[in-house]
């Protein structure tokens, strides 16, 4: 009973939280800070991403975590993660990232990067300041904004360096690009997710489904090679599963706006991403 009620009652505390109207602004609120011209794109090492880096540590310090800096060469560049861990000692940890650099301004255009990542920063933030308590196990959680996305995946790369001796990770999830509607797996059903390396955890993401019921699909579209290639290559998990560290890419896949001027805050879909992060958020709590 007492294990029902540790997860059960702060799935429910997560989702008041979020589906309703002040739940779905604050998410909306949170993802047009990040992407607004003030940022100017969020490119590695500029002012603005400097700008989302305070913002970061500011909220997960907030939240209660352990926070520091990160700083590292990115290229030319200097890269800063923002890293933040549950207080306590744990046995393990799991990794809960999202990539936090953008484009930023080429030739005098803006590319905000709404979905492609302050979606994936917003969720990152809204898992922070909700889960921690419910760290009473052996498990504890390490929420990391990483830049150097654009720089070959810099800032994960940096991170494992630094902090896998630290902390032994048990697992790492990802969250890259979940604030759209755009590119349904099926067209019926425009409130889907796909959660690449989630057959290996199907029962309890299916479990953790029942309440948000997505459309939710382990593979990329249906084909077995984009499935390899976002899998393997693409994301920030990529640096994780090569040091043999289990990984889940959470996403609603490329559209026509990414990586695009046309990827702003008014493109996505708030309703469906909170939805999803209830599910992200209930199946992690099963995890603890």
């Amino acid at each position: 009973m007492k294990r029902l009620l540790k997860i059960v009652l702060p799935a429910l505390l997560f989702s008041l939280s979020l589906s309703g109207q002040d739940g779905t602004a604050g998410l909306r609120a949170e993802v047009q800070f990040f992407a607004d011209s003030l940022q100017t794109g969020r490119a590695c090492g500029s002012a603005g991403a400097q700008s989302a880096t305070l913002y970061l540590l500011r909220e997960l310090r907030n939240a209660g975590l352990r926070t520091t800096v990160q700083s590292f060469p990115a290229g030319a560049k200097a890269g800063h993660n923002v890293v933040a861990v549950t207080p306590g000692w744990f046995r393990s940890y799991i990794v809960v990232g999202a990539y936090s650099d953008g484009l930023g301004t080429l030739d005098g255009t803006l590319y905000p990067g709404a979905d492609a990542n302050a979606s994936g920063l917003a969720a990152l933030l809204a898992l922070a300041r909700s889960l921690p308590g419910a760290c009473t196990g052996p498990t504890g959680l390490i929420f990391v904004a990483f830049d150097g996305h654009h720089a070959d995946l810099a800032g994960s790369r940096a991170f494992l360096e630094r902090f896998r001796q630290e902390y032994p990770i048990r697992a790492m999830v990802n969250l890259d690009q979940i604030g759209s509607t755009l590119a349904p797996i099926r067209s019926s059903r425009p409130d889907y997710l796909i959660a690449l390396g989630g057959a290996a955890f199907r029962t309890g993401l299916e479990a953790a489904n029942r309440g948000p019921g997505l459309d939710l699909a382990y593979d990329y579209y249906g084909s077995a090679n984009f499935t390899e290639l976002f899998y393997r290559r693409v994301g920030d998990q990529r640096c994780f599963l090569e040091a043999g560290i289990p990984a889940v890419m959470f996403t609603s896949g490329i559209t026509l706006n990414t990586n695009k001027p046309a990827d702003t805050a008014a493109s996505l879909d708030y309703a469906v991403l909170a939805r999803r992060i209830d599910l992200i958020a209930s199946w992690l709590l099963s995890l603890l």
